[in-house]
Protein backbone atom coordinates (compact mmCIF):
# COMPACT_ATOMS: atom_id res chain seq x y z
CA UNK A 1 0.00 0.00 0.00
CA UNK A 2 1.81 3.21 -0.85
CA UNK A 3 1.74 5.94 1.84
CA UNK A 4 -0.55 8.00 0.61
CA UNK A 5 -3.40 5.79 0.65
CA UNK A 6 -5.98 6.54 3.45
CA UNK A 7 -6.39 3.90 5.73
CA UNK A 8 -9.41 1.76 5.10
CA UNK A 9 -11.82 2.82 8.67
CA UNK A 10 -13.26 -0.51 10.33
CA UNK A 11 -16.34 -0.76 11.95
CA UNK A 12 -16.59 -2.99 15.27
CA UNK A 13 -19.00 -6.27 15.24
CA UNK A 14 -21.40 -5.39 17.50
CA UNK A 15 -22.17 -8.33 20.10
CA UNK A 16 -24.66 -8.91 22.51
CA UNK A 17 -23.57 -9.43 25.92
CA UNK A 18 -24.96 -12.13 27.89
CA UNK A 19 -25.74 -9.87 31.22
CA UNK A 20 -28.72 -7.85 28.47
CA UNK A 21 -29.29 -11.02 26.10
CA UNK A 22 -33.12 -11.86 27.23
CA UNK A 23 -34.09 -15.48 28.42
CA UNK A 24 -34.28 -18.65 25.94
CA UNK A 25 -31.35 -17.29 24.12
CA UNK A 26 -28.80 -18.94 22.61
CA UNK A 27 -25.52 -17.14 23.23
CA UNK A 28 -22.77 -19.13 21.67
CA UNK A 29 -22.64 -22.79 23.15
CA UNK A 30 -24.79 -21.74 26.07
CA UNK A 31 -28.40 -20.55 26.53
CA UNK A 32 -29.67 -18.39 28.90
CA UNK A 33 -31.86 -20.05 31.64
CA UNK A 34 -32.42 -16.66 34.18
CA UNK A 35 -32.21 -13.29 32.88
CA UNK A 36 -31.01 -10.06 35.54
CA UNK A 37 -34.36 -9.34 36.79
CA UNK A 38 -35.25 -13.14 37.86
CA UNK A 39 -31.66 -13.71 39.18
CA UNK A 40 -31.97 -10.54 41.23
CA UNK A 41 -35.29 -10.91 42.04
CA UNK A 42 -34.25 -14.97 43.76
CA UNK A 43 -31.33 -13.66 45.77
CA UNK A 44 -33.07 -10.96 47.36
CA UNK A 45 -36.35 -13.10 47.99
CA UNK A 46 -33.61 -15.65 49.65
CA UNK A 47 -32.00 -13.44 51.75
CA UNK A 48 -35.56 -12.14 53.26
CA UNK A 49 -36.26 -15.72 53.50
CA UNK A 50 -33.26 -16.94 55.28
CA UNK A 51 -33.42 -13.66 57.65
CA UNK A 52 -37.02 -14.25 58.36
CA UNK A 53 -36.33 -18.00 59.73
CA UNK A 54 -32.96 -17.25 61.36
CA UNK A 55 -34.61 -14.04 63.28
CA UNK A 56 -37.79 -16.48 63.80
CA UNK A 57 -35.79 -19.17 65.00
CA UNK A 58 -34.20 -16.87 67.85
CA UNK A 59 -37.29 -15.41 68.95
CA UNK A 60 -39.06 -18.61 69.51
CA UNK A 61 -35.95 -20.80 70.93
CA UNK A 62 -35.08 -20.05 74.06
CA UNK A 63 -31.38 -21.26 74.01
CA UNK A 64 -30.63 -19.20 70.91
CA UNK A 65 -32.77 -16.21 72.25
CA UNK A 66 -30.41 -16.24 75.15
CA UNK A 67 -27.55 -16.20 73.13
CA UNK A 68 -28.13 -13.61 70.65
CA UNK A 69 -29.81 -11.17 73.12
CA UNK A 70 -31.51 -8.36 71.59
CA UNK A 71 -34.57 -9.41 71.06
CA UNK A 72 -36.58 -6.23 70.23
CA UNK A 73 -34.19 -5.81 67.89
CA UNK A 74 -34.65 -9.10 66.70
CA UNK A 75 -38.43 -8.89 66.90
CA UNK A 76 -37.89 -5.69 64.38
CA UNK A 77 -35.42 -7.01 62.25
CA UNK A 78 -38.00 -10.06 61.66
CA UNK A 79 -41.31 -7.86 61.53
CA UNK A 80 -39.53 -5.03 58.75
CA UNK A 81 -38.20 -8.13 56.58
CA UNK A 82 -41.65 -9.70 56.30
CA UNK A 83 -43.20 -6.36 55.54
CA UNK A 84 -40.74 -6.07 52.69
CA UNK A 85 -40.97 -9.44 50.99
CA UNK A 86 -44.09 -9.00 48.45
CA UNK A 87 -41.99 -5.90 47.39
CA UNK A 88 -39.18 -7.79 45.31
CA UNK A 89 -41.61 -9.62 43.41
CA UNK A 90 -43.99 -6.59 42.40
CA UNK A 91 -40.75 -4.62 41.75
CA UNK A 92 -39.92 -7.47 39.31
CA UNK A 93 -43.10 -8.17 37.53
CA UNK A 94 -44.20 -4.61 37.08
CA UNK A 95 -41.23 -3.07 35.20
CA UNK A 96 -40.06 -3.34 31.75
CA UNK A 97 -38.04 -5.99 32.61
CA UNK A 98 -40.59 -8.29 33.14
CA UNK A 99 -40.37 -10.21 30.01
CA UNK A 100 -38.25 -13.19 31.16
CA UNK A 101 -39.97 -13.40 34.51
CA UNK A 102 -43.46 -13.65 32.72
CA UNK A 103 -42.40 -16.38 30.52
CA UNK A 104 -41.49 -18.69 33.21
CA UNK A 105 -44.23 -17.68 35.52
CA UNK A 106 -46.66 -18.74 32.46
CA UNK A 107 -44.30 -21.99 32.33
CA UNK A 108 -44.71 -22.82 36.34
CA UNK A 109 -48.19 -22.71 35.97
CA UNK A 110 -48.78 -24.75 32.96
CA UNK A 111 -48.61 -28.76 33.79
CA UNK A 112 -48.40 -31.57 31.16
CA UNK A 113 -48.61 -35.23 31.52
CA UNK A 114 -45.34 -35.54 31.70
CA UNK A 115 -45.02 -33.27 34.73
CA UNK A 116 -47.62 -35.55 36.50
CA UNK A 117 -46.04 -38.76 35.78
CA UNK A 118 -42.24 -37.20 36.99
CA UNK A 119 -43.96 -36.36 39.72
CA UNK A 120 -46.01 -39.65 40.73
CA UNK A 121 -42.80 -41.35 39.80
CA UNK A 122 -41.03 -39.10 42.18
CA UNK A 123 -38.86 -37.98 39.16
CA UNK A 124 -37.95 -41.51 38.27
CA UNK A 125 -40.05 -41.85 34.77
CA UNK A 126 -38.06 -40.88 31.77
CA UNK A 127 -40.32 -37.65 30.16
CA UNK A 128 -39.59 -34.81 28.13
CA UNK A 129 -38.99 -32.32 30.82
CA UNK A 130 -39.43 -28.42 29.80
CA UNK A 131 -37.42 -25.69 31.65
CA UNK A 132 -38.94 -26.86 35.31
CA UNK A 133 -39.28 -30.06 36.18
CA UNK A 134 -42.50 -30.69 38.28
CA UNK A 135 -40.81 -30.50 41.73
CA UNK A 136 -39.26 -27.19 40.47
CA UNK A 137 -43.14 -26.29 39.52
CA UNK A 138 -44.11 -27.33 43.67
CA UNK A 139 -41.17 -25.53 45.28
CA UNK A 140 -42.31 -21.96 43.06
CA UNK A 141 -45.99 -22.15 43.50
CA UNK A 142 -45.34 -22.76 47.47
CA UNK A 143 -43.04 -20.31 48.38
CA UNK A 144 -45.05 -17.78 46.05
CA UNK A 145 -48.05 -18.82 48.04
CA UNK A 146 -46.69 -18.62 51.59
CA UNK A 147 -45.75 -14.85 50.77
CA UNK A 148 -49.41 -13.55 51.64
CA UNK A 149 -49.94 -16.65 54.34
CA UNK A 150 -47.32 -15.15 56.07
CA UNK A 151 -47.49 -11.44 55.89
CA UNK A 152 -50.96 -12.01 56.69
CA UNK A 153 -50.74 -14.06 59.75
CA UNK A 154 -47.56 -11.78 61.02
CA UNK A 155 -49.33 -8.59 60.74
CA UNK A 156 -51.74 -10.17 62.87
CA UNK A 157 -49.63 -11.15 65.11
CA UNK A 158 -47.28 -7.87 65.52
CA UNK A 159 -51.09 -4.97 65.23
CA UNK A 160 -53.22 -7.91 67.31
CA UNK A 161 -55.24 -4.91 69.13
CA UNK A 162 -58.31 -4.68 66.25
CA UNK A 163 -58.50 -8.40 66.05
CA UNK A 164 -60.44 -10.91 68.00
CA UNK A 165 -58.73 -13.24 70.44
CA UNK A 166 -59.53 -16.16 67.92
CA UNK A 167 -57.85 -14.19 65.34
CA UNK A 168 -54.46 -14.41 66.83
CA UNK A 169 -54.71 -17.53 68.14
CA UNK A 170 -55.64 -19.25 64.47
CA UNK A 171 -53.36 -16.80 63.01
CA UNK A 172 -50.27 -18.04 65.40
CA UNK A 173 -50.97 -21.47 64.84
CA UNK A 174 -50.68 -21.11 60.67
CA UNK A 175 -48.01 -18.45 60.73
CA UNK A 176 -45.85 -21.11 62.96
CA UNK A 177 -46.14 -24.43 61.31
CA UNK A 178 -46.20 -22.62 57.97
CA UNK A 179 -42.60 -21.07 59.08
CA UNK A 180 -41.58 -24.64 60.13
CA UNK A 181 -42.64 -26.54 56.77
CA UNK A 182 -40.87 -23.21 55.01
CA UNK A 183 -37.74 -24.56 56.58
CA UNK A 184 -37.85 -28.20 55.30
CA UNK A 185 -38.43 -26.72 51.64
CA UNK A 186 -35.73 -24.37 51.88
CA UNK A 187 -33.54 -26.59 53.40
CA UNK A 188 -34.45 -29.30 50.92
CA UNK A 189 -33.81 -26.76 47.98
CA UNK A 190 -30.79 -25.57 49.01
CA UNK A 191 -29.34 -29.19 49.06
CA UNK A 192 -31.02 -30.06 45.57
CA UNK A 193 -28.92 -26.54 44.45
CA UNK A 194 -25.44 -27.24 45.88
CA UNK A 195 -26.21 -31.21 44.44
CA UNK A 196 -26.67 -29.66 41.01
CA UNK A 197 -23.40 -26.89 40.35
CA UNK A 198 -24.68 -26.71 36.46
CA UNK A 199 -28.16 -25.07 37.52
CA UNK A 200 -26.57 -23.51 40.91
CA UNK A 201 -24.18 -21.39 38.59
CA UNK A 202 -27.39 -20.79 36.26
CA UNK A 203 -28.98 -18.51 38.89
CA UNK A 204 -25.81 -16.85 39.33
CA UNK A 205 -24.64 -16.07 36.02
CA UNK A 206 -27.38 -16.72 34.09
CA UNK A 207 -26.81 -19.77 31.74
CA UNK A 208 -26.42 -23.08 31.04
CA UNK A 209 -24.57 -25.12 28.22
CA UNK A 210 -26.81 -26.00 25.40
CA UNK A 211 -25.43 -29.40 25.75
CA UNK A 212 -27.03 -29.82 29.27
CA UNK A 213 -30.10 -28.21 27.75
CA UNK A 214 -30.40 -30.91 24.91
CA UNK A 215 -29.90 -33.63 27.71
CA UNK A 216 -31.79 -32.52 30.72
CA UNK A 217 -34.87 -30.34 29.42
CA UNK A 218 -35.46 -31.35 26.00
CA UNK A 219 -38.79 -30.04 25.76
CA UNK A 220 -36.99 -26.54 26.61
CA UNK A 221 -34.96 -27.21 24.51
CA UNK A 222 -37.73 -27.27 21.34
CA UNK A 223 -38.46 -24.02 22.59
CA UNK A 224 -35.33 -22.32 22.39
CA UNK A 225 -34.57 -23.23 18.66
CA UNK A 226 -33.82 -20.27 16.51
CA UNK A 227 -30.99 -17.96 15.62
CA UNK A 228 -28.01 -17.71 17.61
CA UNK A 229 -27.20 -14.45 19.79
CA UNK A 230 -23.68 -13.51 18.05
CA UNK A 231 -21.37 -14.27 20.62
CA UNK A 232 -18.19 -13.45 19.23
CA UNK A 233 -16.65 -11.63 22.39
CA UNK A 234 -18.88 -12.31 24.60
CA UNK A 235 -18.05 -13.50 28.10
CA UNK A 236 -20.68 -15.89 29.58
CA UNK A 237 -19.52 -14.91 33.12
CA UNK A 238 -20.62 -11.64 33.01
CA UNK A 239 -23.21 -11.36 35.96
Amino acid sequence: MSADAAPVATTPVATTPVAAAPVDAKVGDRVVRFDRAERYLHWTNATLFLTLLATGMTLYVGPLSAIVGRRLLVKDIHVYSGLALPVPLLLAYSGRWRAGLRRDVRRLARWSTDDRRWLLSLGRAKVRIGKFNAGQKLNAIFVAGCIPVMLATGSIMRFFKPFPLAWRTGATFVHDWTALTLLVVIVGHIGKALAEPIALKAMRRGTVPASYVQRHHPRWWAEVQGPEVEAEGVSVDAP
